[in-house]
C-alpha cells in the first residue's frame, strides 16, 4: 500500500523518493490532469459568476452585482443546476490544460537544467522562461475550448441560441467565424501567460528555499503547499488580472459585431466603463482562484509524489 499523505503540520523527514519506473513526463501529465479535474469540480459556479461579471458591458460595477447574478441564474435559468452550465468544456479545458502545462513545464526545466552543472538550482528567470513557453503552447492547444466555454457561460441553457454542448459550440464558431473565431482572445491570453510565469517563479523559489531549510522539497507538508500556492497566486493575480475581462469580451457571441480587435476592446472598455472595468469580476475571481489554486497544487504535488509509489506497490504485489 502507498504511504499516507504527509501531515498538514510538521515536516516528515523521509529519505528522498526512489527513482520511479514511470517516466517524469507521464507523472507530470497525470498529476496535472487530475489536479485540473478536481479543482474545476470544486469551484465551477464561481467561474460562471466571474464570466457574467466580466461580460457586463451595460453598467458600471456596483455592490451586490454578484448576488444579483447568482439569484437570476438560479431563478430564471433552471435552478442550482444552471450554476454548472458549461462544466464539461471547463473541466476538459482545465484538465487538458494543466496536464499539458505541467508536461511542457517539466520538459523545459529539464532542458534548462541540462545547461547547468549538477546540483545547481535554476534561477527565477529560467523558471519564468519555462513557464512562458509552457503557457503559450498550452494556450494554443486549448483556446477553442475556452471560446466555447465563455459562450456557454454567457447564456443560460434556456436561451434560444445557447449551445447544447462543446462540439456543437465549436461547430457553430467555425461556421460563423472560421478558424480565427476558435482562436479569438488568444492574444490577450498570451499576455496572460505572464500571470502563470510570475506565479511559478515565486512558487518555485518558495519551494526551493523552504525545502533547503527542512532537508529537501520531498519533506514539504500540505500546509506549506497551501500557503506557497495561495501566496504566489495572489501576488501574480494582483499584477495581471486586467487581461481576463478583455479576453472574455473578445470570445463572446457578438464580439465581431461589437469590437474591431484588441485595441478597440481596450478603447471602448476604458471610454464606456472606466478603469474599474478592467477589474470586473476580480472579487469572485479571487475567491475562486485561491481555493482552486490550492486544490490544484495539493492534488498535483501529492499525485506526483504518490503515483510512482502506487505503481511500484502494485507491481510488487503482482510479483508476490
Amino acid at each position: 500500500m502507498p504511504r499516507a499523505l504527509p501531515p498538514l503540520e510538521g515536516p516528515v523527514h523521509d529519505p528522498p523518493p526512489r527513482p520511479s519506473k514511470l517516466s517524469p513526463s507521464v507523472v507530470e501529465s497525470v498529476a496535472g490532469f487530475t489536479a485540473g479535474v478536481v479543482s474545476c469540480l470544486t469551484v465551477h459556479p464561481l467561474d460562471l459568476l466571474k464570466n457574467r461579471l466580466q461580460l457586463n458591458t451595460k453598467t458600471r460595477s456596483k455592490p451586490g452585482d454578484s448576488f444579483r447574478i447568482i439569484r437570476n441564474v438560479v431563478i430564471n435559468e433552471g435552478g442550482v443546476r444552471a450554476l454548472y452550465r458549461g462544466l464539461w468544456p471547463n473541466m476538459l479545458g482545465n484538465s487538458l490544460g494543466w496536464g499539458l502545462y505541467f508536461l511542457w513545464y517539466r520538459n523545459m526545466k529539464d532542458l534548462l537544467q541540462a545547461r547547468r552543472g549538477h546540483g545547481e538550482h535554476l534561477s527565477s528567470g529560467e523558471f519564468f522562461s519555462a513557464s512562458v513557453i509552457a503557457g503559450l503552447l498550452t494556450g494554443a492547444c486549448t483556446n477553442p475550448i475556452w471560446v466555447v466555454k465563455t459562450r456557454m457561460l454567457e447564456r443560460g441553457a434556456n436561451h434560444p441560441d445557447a449551445y447544447t454542448g462543446l462540439w456543437s459550440g465549436m461547430k457553430h464558431v467555425y461556421q460563423t467565424r472560421g478558424l480565427k473565431g476558435l482562436w479569438a482572445g488568444f492574444t490577450p491570453s498570451s499576455l496572460g501567460v505572464a500571470h502563470g510565469a510570475v506565479q511559478f517563479s515565486i512558487y518555485e523559489k518558495m519551494k526551493h528555499r523552504r525545502g533547503a531549510m527542512i532537508g529537501g522539497e520531498h519533506n514539504l507538508t500540505n500546509w506549506e503547499y497551501i500557503y506557497m500556492s495561495g501566496g504566489s497566486k495572489l501576488l501574480a493575480g494582483a499584477i495581471t488580472y486586467p487581461y481576463q475581462p478583455i479576453r472574455a469580451r473578445m470570445q463572446t457571441y457578438d464580439a465581431n459585431k461589437n469590437y474591431n480587435g484588441l485595441f478597440d476592446v481596450l478603447r471602448k472598455t476604458w471610454k464606456n466603463e472606466g478603469f474599474l472595468a478592467f477589474y470586473k469580476g476580480v472579487i469572485p475571481n479571487t475567491v475562486r482562484v485561491i481555493p482552486t489554486t490550492i486544490v490544484t497544487f495539493l492534488v498535483y504535488e501529492n499525485t506526483k509524489l504518490y503515483l510512482p509509489t502506487f505503481f511500484e506497490d502494485e507491481m510488487a504485489h503482482e510479483e508476490d
